[in-house]
């Protein structure tokens, strides 16, 4: 997208993701409903299609490969099987209300994170619109009538590592002065190591149920779908949070609850009550709060550059 301008190249960075997310959690969810796709193996199978897109990208010459060591990476690797593996239990026992709602906490927590462990200041104006953002995310996920302490246990730890992730992703490129691509390359193949040793402790591998199944056609071809679109969406977050910011990232990601609570109405029959409407609005009401605030400082920050002397 390089012969795009800067605010292009963004804009359409932004369309890939929510495009790409929205797809991946109802296919997700249709493969653990419908087929009853092992989760571990799925993840696997995501990390794989992920590492061949990239070498397939740096042999049209998409990007070169910069050396790294592999204690570099290996904490953000480590991290990406969390995020993954986590994030997706959390869809398997949650409905899709409950799992798109819970990543809304994603926010605050990576709010902490960098103030403690990277001593980043917020205005208490951004602050402030973490409140609603956090009521909503309690009506919701008080409400939803399909709670579950094992599905809640695992949106906790999703949250918790994906924040983790997610500032490591952004603190790694600029760390290894790397972009994405790059990073992702060696990434991916490590966390794919990491489940090949995983998987067969907790899933079946050969048999009814494993990966290596009597699987129909049109599983196998949904599957990798689910891989490729695992791709886009692992890429875009990368590219978006090392050209913008983790917390913006989230922000973004906010929105993107509403298509899929609807979607999660109309496909999965998932309840949505009045209260979880409030809840809704309530974190809707927080985004539009913090993007006010983020394009403000934005515009006070460019007419201090012009008026500089």
């Amino acid at each position: 997208m390089g012969w795009l301008p800067a605010q292009g190249r963004l804009a359409a960075g932004l369309l890939v993701n929510l495009a790409a997310s929205i797809c991946i959690v109802f296919l997700n969810k249709w493969l653990y409903v419908r087929l009853g796709f092992p989760n571990l193996s799925l993840t696997l199978v995501h990390f794989a299609i992920t590492w061949l897109g990239l070498y397939l990208c740096q042999a049209l010459g998409a990007f070169s490969p910069k050396s790294l060591q592999p204690a570099q990476v290996l904490p953000l690797a480590l991290s990406f099987c969390g995020f993954v593996v986590f994030t997706n239990l959390s869809l398997q026992s949650n409905t899709i209300g409950t799992y798109q709602l819970a990543k809304a906490m994603t926010t605050p927590v990576i709010v902490v994170i960098q103030s403690v462990a990277y001593g980043k200041t917020f205005p208490l104006r951004i602050k402030l619109t973490l409140v609603p953002i956090t009521l909503g995310v309690f009506l919701n996920s008080y409400y939803d009538v399909k709670f579950s302490v094992l599905g809640m246990a695992f949106a906790t730890l999703g949250v918790l590592v994906t924040s983790v992730y997610q500032v490591w992703v952004g603190a790694k490129q600029h760390e290894l002065q790397v972009n994405s691509m790059q990073l992702l390359y060696y990434q991916a193949p490590m966390s794919s190591a990491m489940l090949l040793f995983i998987i067969p402790f907790f899933e079946p591998v050969f048999g009814e149920g494993g990966i290596f199944g009597p699987w129909t056609l049109s599983a196998v071809i949904m599957v990798l779908l689910s891989g490729i679109i695992a791709f886009m969406v692992n890429l875009s977050i990368y590219w978006i949070i090392g050209n913008t910011s983790p917390v913006t990232y989230n922000m973004f990601g906010h929105f993107k609850f509403c298509i899929t609570l609807l979607g999660g109405c109309l496909l999965f029959k998932d309840p949505l009550s009045v209260n979880q409407g409030l809840g809704i609005l309530c974190t809707l009401f927080g985004i539009l709060a913090y993007t006010h605030f983020k394009l403000s400082e934005q515009e006070s920050n460019k007419s201090k550059l012009v008026q500089r002397p």
